[in-house]
């Protein structure tokens, strides 16, 4: 690919592509690009390229016979090639990854103007341009940054520019959809957490979750882009569906019933994830063995555990116990509701597929009525002063923050943690 770039100002155009990567591949002869000054092809000693418009306004035109002298000078050199004149101007088609994939297919020498001033003589576009791209509803002071954007974005899909085609084929706009996320070290940054599933070291879990968060890039960012999308594939309309259901623009509902012993390796699997992803946040809490497969089983010989299923498969595990909690006797602070009239909420674990699904709402839910059911006035939970998600949920949730307890027993025991209350009737 030849790109030739008609400009008053050389240097700077030079001084930009001659860089990083673009500059590295046209010093190994993968690319050629040429910024030619438009002023060594003017016929008059002054080296002038503009005049006053006929008809009178402000400023001045560039003339027709400098820039026809210039890209008469840049077809003799380049020879015959599948070539083609570009006007960096407003008024041109807007340029896109579309149209660059385009430009790289169609031809390999792409000689781009640019204007300045009132812009440029109506006759040499007439007469010598191919076709007008622009950067967007905006002007600039000259084509040269429109002209740089447009060679970088069609160079870089030249073979041989990056290192691998997945360098450009898995970016934002090569599909129709914006990029995902990126991270690097280290895992934890003003406590945010890489997400878990990028450390798993399982490849086709890490693209799935890419591809997914293309899709929801791409609904939240660009809905107009998102409105284009003719999606057929089996995995993105499975993946639509799944974050159709995650924010509820079509409920997901999830089954529910107590634990039962066969549940338990799954539940403790659940919170292993919950373990690690709270670790992930540099919070103490869950790391001292709590809560452990003999407490999940006093919980079901009770009748207290419960999990939520989507498909048979077990993604959340709850205790609901309605018994007075040691923990609580004791508040900085102040309960919205006096005595033990009240149901609590423990060992809350959801699989780390399903956060943000909308089933701890719904386990919740459950908690809340079954406490009407035994006429309890309130429902109670406790969490970490550090689980910033876990506070944002119990408000969203309808809870109020109480004050601060001590845990009583447990290998937490002595812990502080923030309570929480929601008053039923």
């Amino acid at each position: 690919m030849r790109i030739d770039i008609m400009t008053l100002l050389p240097d700077s155009v030079s001084h930009v592509l001659g860089e990083s990567i673009i500059g590295r591949a046209e010093k190994k002869g993968v690319v050629e690009i040429n910024a030619v000054q438009i002023r060594d092809f003017t016929d008059n000693k002054q080296f002038q390229v503009d005049d006053y418009p006929y008809g009178g306004g402000w400023g001045c035109v560039m003339m027709a016979q400098p820039l026809k002298a210039c890209l008469d000078h840049i077809v003799e050199q380049a020879g015959e090639r599948r070539r083609r004149v570009i006007y960096m101007s407003p008024q041109g088609r807007p340029f896109n990854q579309g149209e660059a994939r385009r430009l790289l297919r169609d031809y390999d020498h792409l000689v781009l103007v640019c204007g300045h001033y009132e812009g440029i003589d109506e006759r040499f576009i007439e007469e010598c341009v191919d076709e007008e791209l622009s950067l967007g509803d905006f002007v600039l002071t000259g084509g040269e940054i429109a002209a740089m954007a447009v060679a970088d974005c069609v160079c870089r899909m030249v073979p041989g520019v990056l290192a691998d085609e997945e360098c450009f084929t898995g970016e934002s706009h090569w599909d129709g959809v914006l990029e995902y996320p990126q991270y690097t070290r280290p895992e934890v940054w003003e406590g945010r957490a890489v997400p878990e599933v990028l450390l798993s070291g399982n490849h086709e879990n890490v693209r799935v979750w890419r591809r997914k968060k293309c899709l929801e890039r791409t609904m939240d960012k660009r809905p107009d882009m998102f409105e284009k999308l003719q999606l057929t594939s089996k995995e993105d309309l499975r993946l639509m569906d799944e974050i159709k259901k995650e924010r509820g623009l079509e409920p997901r509902i999830f089954d529910y019933r107590r634990g039962e012993s066969a549940d338990l390796d799954r539940i403790m699997e659940i919170v292993g994830s919950a373990q690690r992803f709270l670790a992930s946040q540099g919070l103490d809490q869950w790391q001292s063995g709590y809560p452990s497969r003999a407490e999940f089983e006093r919980d079901m010989e009770r009748g207290w555990c419960w999990v939520f299923g989507d498909e048979g498969q077990i993604v959340s595990v709850m205790a609901i116990v309605p018994e007075d909690d040691p923990s609580y006797a004791v508040i900085d602070g102040a309960w919205l509701t006096p005595g033990g009239n009240y149901t609590g909420i423990h060992r809350v674990a959801v699989s780390e597929d399903c956060r943000g699904s909308g089933v701890a709402r719904q386990m919740f839910a459950l908690a809340e009525d079954l406490s009407l059911g035994w006429g309890r006035a309130s429902l109670r939970i406790d969490t970490h002063p550090g689980n910033r998600p876990m506070q944002r949920l119990l408000a969203k949730c309808g809870f109020a923050r109480c004050g601060s307890i001590s845990l009583a027993s447990g290998p937490e025991a002595g812990h502080e943690r923030i309570a929480f209350e929601k008053v039923l009737v």
